[in-house]
C-alpha cells in the first residue's frame, strides 16, 4: 500500500490505563472544543500550504478518539482532502460504542473501527486498569457489525500477570466467537513503560517465556481461523489489512495532527508539541506546533525501510540479510526472501542487527521499531 497517511492524536482519556504511557490526559476535557478546532486550523494550513493534497489513509488514534464528541471529530476530518476510496480509521473504547456515533462516522467517511478490548477475564482487565467489562465489548463489536463498517479490527493485549493461560486462550475464542468475528485482530505483548502504575509494581511485570507462549498459540489459533500474519503483532483475512498502518510499515510517508502527534516525509522526520494545550496555544497564536526534528541520511533510511519490512509478512530481500548460525529457525526463505518464523518475531529486534544497512556506529533498532 502506499500513498500519503494522516494521523490525528486524541490525547484525552477517561481514565488512563496501568500500562499506558502515551502522550494522554485525564483532566483535559475542558479542552476538547478547542483541540478540534486547532486541528481543523492546522489540518487546514496543511491544505492550503500544499503539503496536503490527499490522503491515502486516515488514522485517528489516541489516547480515545471517542472521547471527542462525534461532531467535532467528524468536522476535522471534513477537513481532510482524501483519495477515492481512502481507508479511514478510528479508535474507539468499547463503553463510548453507540449507534449514533457510529452512523456520524459513517457519515463523515470513516470505514474502519478499532476497538480496544484488550482481555476478556474480568481480573486481567482489571489489572492493566482498564475499566469495560467484557460484556460491553461484546455489545459494542455488535453494534460496528451491524453498522455496515467495511473493516474493523479488534485489539487484544496478552502477558498480565492476573493472566493464565487459559484467560488467554479464553480471550482468543470469545472473540472469534462473536456473532461476527473481527477481520482484523492485533494482539500485544504487555510492556513495562518508565513511569507507569505498571512499572512501579514489579509484581504485575510480565514474564518473556509467558509471553512467547501466549504469543505462539496466538498465531496458532488466528491461522487456523484463516487470519493471515501481517506484521509482528496483527493478523488480518484477506483484504483487511490496515491501510495506514502498512503505509507506514513500508517507510511511507505521514503526516501528524495534533500534540505529540509524528510525520515523516522524505527522510524528515518531525514531532510536535506534547501537551494539548501547548497545540492549541501554537495553532490559534499562527505558530507552528512542532517541537522538533530530525533528518535521515540514506542509509539510516535505508535501514529503518528494512527494520520495518522485517516486521512483516513480506520480509527482507535475502542479500539485505547477513547470514549467521544463530538466525537458524528464527527466518525463513521465501521466493528470494528472507521471513521471520513464529520465533523469529518474538526476537525481531535481535535478527534486525543482521540487516545489511547496519554500519558501525549506527543507531540501531531499538529507538525506531514499533511495538
Amino acid at each position: 500500500m502506499s500513498g500519503l497517511g494522516v494521523y490525528l492524536h486524541v490525547p484525552f482519556c477517561r481514565r488512563r490505563c496501568d500500562y499506558c504511557a502515551f502522550a494522554t490526559y485525564t483532566d483535559r476535557d475542558h479542552l476538547l472544543g478547542a483541540y478540534a478546532a486547532a486541528l481543523r486550523d492546522d489540518v487546514g494550513r496543511a491544505v492550503a500550504e500544499g503539503a496536503l493534497v490527499a490522503a491515502a489513509a486516515v488514522f485517528v488514534g489516541g489516547g480515545t478518539p471517542s472521547r471527542l464528541p462525534a461532531e467535532e471529530l467528524c468536522s476535522v476530518l471534513a477537513a481532510i482532502p482524501r483519495a477515492p476510496g481512502a481507508e479511514v480509521s478510528v479508535e474507539c473504547n468499547p463503553e463510548d460504542v453507540t449507534p449514533g456515533r457510529l452512523a456520524a462516522y459513517r457519515d463523515a467517511g470513516v470505514s474502519r473501527i478499532s476497538l480496544g478490548v484488550q482481555a476478556r477475564a474480568p481480573h486481567v482487565l482489571a489489572s492493566l486498569g482498564r475499566h469495560h467489562a467484557w460484556e460491553e465489548a461484546v455489545a459494542a463489536a455488535g453494534l460496528v457489525a451491524a453498522a455496515g463498517f467495511s473493516s474493523w479490527n479488534v485489539d487484544l493485549i496478552y502477558g498480565a500477570a492476573a493472566e493464565s493461560d487459559e484467560d488467554w486462550a479464553d480471550a482468543l475464542a470469545g472473540v472469534l466467537g462473536l456473532p461476527e468475528a473481527p477481520p482484523h485482530l492485533s494482539a500485544y505483548a504487555l510492556t513495562v513503560e518508565p513511569g507507569t502504575p505498571l512499572a512501579a509494581d514489579p509484581s504485575r511485570h510480565p514474564d518473556d517465556d509467558v509471553q512467547a507462549r501466549r504469543y505462539a498459540l496466538a498465531d496458532e489459533v488466528l491461522s487456523g481461523a484463516g487470519y493471515r500474519w501481517e506484521e509482528i503483532s496483527n493478523w488480518a483475512r484477506p483484504g483487511h489489512r490496515c491501510a495506514y498502518n502498512n503505509i507506514a510499515w513500508a517507510g511511507g510517508d505521514y503526516l501528524g495532527f495534533g500534540s505529540a502527534a509524528h510525520s515523516h516525509r522524505d527522510g524528515r522526520r518531525w514531532w510536535n508539541v506534547r501537551t494539548p494545550e501547548r497545540y492549541v496555544a501554537a495553532v490559534d497564536s499562527g505558530r507552528s506546533p512542532v517541537r522538533g526534528e530530525e533528518l535521515l541520511g540514506p542509509e539510516q533510511r535505508a535501514f529503518e525501510r528494512l527494520a520495518l519490512a522485517l516486521r512483516t509478512a513480506s520480509g527482507v530481500p535475502a542479500s539485505a540479510l547477513e547470514w549467521a548460525p544463530g538466525l537458524d529457525g528464527l527466518v525463513e526463505r521465501r521466493a528470494g526472501r528472507f521471513v521471520l518464523t513464529v520465533a523469529g518475531r518474538m526476537l525481531a529486534s535481535e535478527v534486525s542487527m543482521r540487516l545489511r544497512p547496519l554500519s558501525e556506529g549506527h543507531p540501531g533498532p531499538a529507538g525506531i521499531l514499533p511495538r
